[in-house]
Order: structure tokens, then C-alpha cells, then sequence
């Protein structure tokens, strides 16, 4: 279920000059804003959970998730090079399978490396905020990763309604409404992180065992989804 040609392929679209340093913009951001809060405001396990989790959890990942997992096929779709993918002997879920490999190790990469720097600069890893923070980016940098490839699939505007579905539903229905927050892949990864960090700094609305269950169940859902609508796709002269 994993194809190394395809996989060099998907590294080499996700990260050239221009799309890596889309990629690279948020987390340098990420670290800038960390250093002068530091600076400003000294070592607070309560701003450090803030910031972790009002920008990089709430706003970074999904921002990143949205770029590496629609950009994983979504171009090759629009510009038609898929056929020449789909032409090679290879099951259509393997291409899947091995493109949202790729989406979640460059989402993790750009997502929780940052965070776990940030983190340390903000409060030292102060009551592990710092690596709860870390491990809930690496969560759900995997279901970010299959819901945008599973977008990139079906929609010729993968990038846009994943824009929309990042910055209005996870960073703003997904903390601020009560009801959306237990459909949020953002609050999922946050009862993980809740499990790791000491104190309450870090909440979620959802209990682990939902979560755990949520987070498994959007992965593979998307991710077989995305195989579907791969299959459905035919090269010239095909019946």
C-alpha cells in the first residue's frame, strides 16, 4: 500500500520553492510571535496555552493540513497529469494511501516541530504544555491530512473550501460554539492533549474515548473515500 516513485513524486510537488515556503510562512510566525510574548510577558504556563492553543492548534495546523493534503493531488487532478499516474500498474489505494502518507509526514514536519519550539520558548515546557500541544498537532495533523486529500479528490476547489472549513469552522465555530466543538478535529487532538498535560490548562469538550474514536473513524473513512473517488476516474479509451 505504499509505491516509493509515487511517493518521491508527492514530496517533490508538496515541497518546490514556492509551495515550501507557503508551508514554511506560518511556523516562522508561530516562532517570531513566541519569542516577543517571551520577551514581553516572561515564562506563563497560561499565555503559553493560549497561544499553542488559540494559533497554532486552532489555526496553523489546519492551515498547513489544508495545503499539503489537497496539494498531495488535488493539482495533478486539475491539470490532468493524474492520467499519466493512473496509466502505471498500480492499485488506485495505494496511490492514496501513499499521497496521505506523504500529507501527514509534511503536515507533521511544519506543524508540530514549530509547535514543540514554540512551546519550549514560551514557558520551557511548563506543566507539558509543550509536547501536549505537540502530540495533539501530530494527531490531527493525520485527520487533517485525509479530510483534505478527500477534498482534493472530489472538488476542483479543494484549497478554497478547505480555507473556509479551517479558518471559520476549527478556528472560530470549533472554539467559540459550544455545539460545533464536538465535531472539531481541533478539539478531538485537545482530549488527547488533555490527557498528557498536567494541570487544566488544556480542555477539550470531548472525552478521550469519543475522540479516539472520532479521529480513527474520519482517517479511514476519508482515506477509503478518496480511493473510491480515485477509482472513478477513467483514463481515455477506458470502459
Amino acid at each position: 500500500m505504499y509505491d516509493p516513485t509515487v511517493a518521491r513524486l508527492t514530496y517533490r510537488a508538496l515541497l518546490g520553492r514556492r509551495r515550501a515556503l507557503i508551508l514554511g510562512a506560518l511556523p516562522l510566525l508561530l516562532i517570531v510571535i513566541s519569542v516577543a510574548v517571551r520577551a514581553l510577558t516572561g515564562a506563563d504556563d497560561q499565555t503559553a496555552s493560549d497561544v499553542l492553543g488559540g494559533f497554532a492548534l486552532a489555526t496553523m495546523v489546519p492551515i498547513i493540513g489544508v495545503i499539503a493534503g489537497t496539494g498531495a493531488i488535488g493539482p495533478e487532478i486539475d491539470d490532468g497529469s493524474v492520467v499519466y499516474l493512473l496509466s502505471k500498474p498500480l492499485k488506485r489505494p495505494t496511490i492514496i494511501v501513499t499521497k496521505l502518507i506523504v500529507a501527514i509526514a509534511v503536515t507533521m514536519v511544519f506543524s508540530a516541530v514549530p509547535t514543540l519550539i514554540a512551546g519550549l520558548i514560551l514557558n520551557g515546557n511548563g506543566q507539558q504544555v509543550a509536547v501536549a500541544y505537540t502530540v495533539a498537532a501530530l494527531v490531527s495533523s493525520i485527520a487533517y491530512s485525509a479530510l483534505f486529500l478527500l477534498l482534493g479528490t472530489v472538488s476542483r476547489h479543494a484549497v478554497v473550501f478547505g480555507l473556509v472549513y479551517a479558518l471559520v469552522w476549527e478556528a472560530l465555530f470549533g472554539t467559540l460554539v459550544p455545539g460545533a466543538r464536538t465535531l472539531s478535529v481541533q478539539q478531538w487532538s485537545l482530549a488527547v492533549a488533555h490527557k498528557i498535560a498536567d494541570g487544566p490548562l488544556v480542555t477539550s469538550d470531548v472525552g478521550l474515548p469519543t475522540a479516539t474514536v472520532l479521529l480513527v473513524a474520519v482517517t479511514v473513512l476519508a482515506t477509503w473515500y478518496a480511493g473510491q473517488k480515485l477509482r472513478s476516474l477513467t483514463l481515455a479509451g477506458e470502459e
